[in-house]
């Protein structure tokens, strides 16, 4: 990257926080050299386009991309669980209907056989989808579409992202914590599936959650849960991840990110006007630390970056100390009776795949997959890969008789239907 490229970053970033005022104009500079660092491998590429592309070209493109691409359009029946401090959580479940047997055919007969004998269907399997930081559940949408009408789903917003509630304990005052989000997994089960197997599936601070849930309610994971994906998560030492910057570069990000995101955040209005002017730095640098292959679909890059958009900043700096805190590795232990996945992309910069093989080391029977040219997206950037994974993983857990899950995990195919 060139020094005129850095310096461009750091002035687009400190325009972002300077329209706090003079009073802020101090954090606004720091902000600007630590988020310049960060964004130094999108910056160069955004200063090329600019020379070549003009700004309403690449609006009009951005808008054309969000009408071809109609990912995260796929609805299921919703319904709201209560967590623990009151906050409303929105969930969506995708049903799946059995075939009809004999016995259980929609015939007097048959509704006679079933109170004779008090026979009830058993609880279908439900598999619980938590997504990850600064997203939502739409970030599931070609696995959703994959699974679609082959097994029971339940997918969810956390706490602050998506269609839930603001967290009421963080308006409150309250940091938000990992366990925090173990808690409120719980909720949605009980609400969303009270009965019958689960299965987790958790994509990075989804994956922690799970882990939260299985410190806390061991007994859970003990009698219901009958399988685990864990894909590009970790189970602590996040403060040692250097985002594929240099030892001063990382060093000075960790210093003072956390004291700029709150600063940013007590000035969320302001900040989110200067976002949306600086929407090309921040597409590129969305690009680099959620994909890994230069190949990927536009649609699908500007998909991304419409879910993390969607994150207000002062929820971004709220959940942000609790990874740095983050040790569930004590956790892991729980799922080690089921079949478990393990799932990274190689190139993943957030949470590297070491991470993910540090999680394999406690549990040596599972199943560990490394994506090549995958980043931390891993799931929109080869979706088929990672829709396989997860139908084969229903197969084993005795989820699903068989996985005929098509192309529908494809971004080739019509996302939605």
């Amino acid at each position: 990257m060139s020094e005129s490229s850095a310096e461009a970053v750091v002035a687009a970033t400190a325009n972002v926080a300077g329209a706090a005022g003079a009073a802020n104009w101090r954090r606004a500079g720091i902000a600007g050299a630590a988020i310049g660092v960060l964004a130094a491998g999108a910056a160069a590429g955004v200063a090329v386009e600019r020379l070549t592309v003009g700004r309403g070209m690449r609006k009009k493109a951005r808008l054309a991309l969000d009408a071809t691409g109609p990912y995260g359009s796929l609805r299921g029946t919703p319904g709201r669980a209560v967590a623990d401090d009151g906050t409303e959580l929105y969930y969506e479940i995708d049903e799946v209907e059995a075939a009809p047997t004999t016995a259980d055919e929609n015939t007097s007969s048959g509704t006679r056989r079933r109170r004779l004998f008090g026979r009830k269907a058993p609880a279908p399997v439900t598999v619980v989808f938590s997504h990850g930081y600064c997203l939502g559940q739409d970030s599931w949408h070609f696995q959703r579409a994959a699974l679609r009408g082959l097994v029971r789903a339940v997918y969810w917003d956390q706490r602050s992202h998506g269609r839930s509630e603001r967290g009421r304990s963080q308006a409150d005052g309250v940091p938000v914590g990992i366990d925090q989000l173990g808690r409120d997994l719980k909720a949605v089960i009980d609400a969303a599936a009270p009965d019958g197997p689960v299965v987790l599936a958790g994509h990075s601070m989804g994956g922690m959650t799970m882990m939260a849930l299985a410190d806390q309610y061991p007994a859970l994971i003990r009698d219901r849960v009958a399988a685990v994906a864990l894909i590009g998560t970790s189970s602590g030492k996040l403060g040692e991840v250097n985002f594929g910057l240099p030892v001063a570069g990382v060093n000075a990000v960790r210093r003072v990110l956390p004291g700029v995101l709150k600063a940013l955040g007590s000035q969320a209005e302001l900040v989110e006007k200067g976002r949306r002017a600086t929407a090309d730095l921040f597409a590129g640098l969305i690009k680099r630390y959620s994909f890994g292959s230069k190949d990927v679909d536009p649609a699908v890059a500007r998909f991304a970056e419409r879910l993390i958009e969607a994150t207000p900043i002062d929820v971004v700096a709220e959940f942000y100390p609790a990874f740095t805190e983050h040790d569930k590795s004590g956790a892991l232990p729980g799922f080690r009776d089921v079949p478990v996945l393990i799932l990274a992309g190689d190139k993943d910069l957030v949470t590297p795949s070491s991470h993910s093989e540090a999680i394999a080391d406690v549990l040596p029977e599972a199943e560990l997959v490394i994506v090549p040219d995958a980043g931390h997206l891993v799931m929109l950037e080869h979706p088929e890969t990672v829709t396989d994974r997860l139908a084969d993983l229903l197969v084993r857990s005795g989820t699903v008789p068989a996985a005929n899950v098509g192309g529908h995990g494809s971004t080739a195919q019509q996302p939605g239907r």
